[in-house]
């Protein structure tokens, strides 16, 4: 059955450090979106809470049955009749966080869970060290889930620079990617748009990006730019680096299209390597 196109919106934020003040303004912009006729809307990567230090971080959160933002768009997406896809937020689980995603339906409930499998881990050029394996625990396994308009491949920020996570979810029949992110100003500056194009060249299918964006309380500069791509690589709606929202028709037949043409699901090999070895 073909599915019809539907509009999809992404929700740029600016989350600082106080869990209450975030959700206002996630409630806000997505009452604004679904007033415009979004029906699926995405929020970005730690939209509850962006704080680098563990400490402060810690002291502001609580476990998945406690969390405000949570529960305000779980009564969001029920009043709304909305699908709403939360980038993640940070969740108490015992000593360590989970960088927890969450996909809740128009009742209300939730549909599904996604904790980031891959963890930032880095030193960069311009003196910035990142260490999320000291506060958060890592996910075990990749996750797609049936929305009304065809399946979403779910994945957070530096999960979008493995390309065979991607694969894996198209092969398992995602029509729509995503990668909601906290990507940092420099890392995005380089790489942000291609790697969305990339992927959804890839793979025939749409990718929808939630993003935070710009000069955090904490300190840090996000890079922005919440994005979505359509199967052929062209980009529907990008946002600049102010918080806000961005929207598009999401078309799911174009991805049967894209993936006629250029059927690489089906051609795919998996083929050893040949090493030649020289002195």
């Amino acid at each position: 059955m073909t599915k019809a196109p539907f509009l999809a919106a992404c929700i740029q934020m600016r989350s600082g450090t106080d869990p209450l003040a975030n959700t206002d303004f996630a409630v806000k912009t997505i009452r604004e979106a679904a007033a415009n006729g979004a029906v699926y809307v995405q929020t970005p990567e730690m939209s509850n809470a962006v704080n680098r230090s563990r400490d402060g971080l810690r002291s502001t959160l609580v476990t998945e049955e406690r969390d405000g933002m949570l529960a305000a768009l779980r009564d969001l997406a029920r009043e709304k009749q909305l699908h709403i896809h939360i980038g993640s937020l940070a969740i108490e689980v015992g000593d360590k966080v989970a960088n927890r995603a969450y996909i809740l339906g128009p009742d209300g409930d939730i549909a599904a869970r996604y904790d980031k499998v891959h963890l930032y881990d880095v030193d960069l050029p311009n003196g910035e060290s990142w260490r999320e394996s000291r506060t958060y625990t890592a996910g075990s396994e990749a996750l797609a889930v049936d929305l009304p308009w065809g399946r979403i491949g779910v994945s957070i920020c530096y999960d979008i620079r493995f390309s065979h996570l991607y694969r894996q979810l198209a092969e398992a029949g995602c029509d729509f990617l995503s990668a909601p992110a906290c990507f940092t100003k420099q890392t995005g500056e380089a790489h942000w748009v291609v790697l969305h194009r990339a992927r959804a060249i890839e793979n025939g299918a749409f990718f929808m990006s939630a993003a935070q964006a710009g000069h955090h309380e904490d300190g840090r500069d996000t890079f922005g730019h919440s994005i979505i791509v359509d199967p052929w690589g062209r980009v529907l709606a990008e946002a600049e680096a102010e918080p806000g929202y961005i929207m598009a028709s999401i078309d799911p037949a174009l991805v049967a299209d894209a993936r006629a043409r250029i059927p690489t699901l089906v051609h795919a090999r998996n083929v050893p390597v040949h090493v030649v070895e020289r002195g």
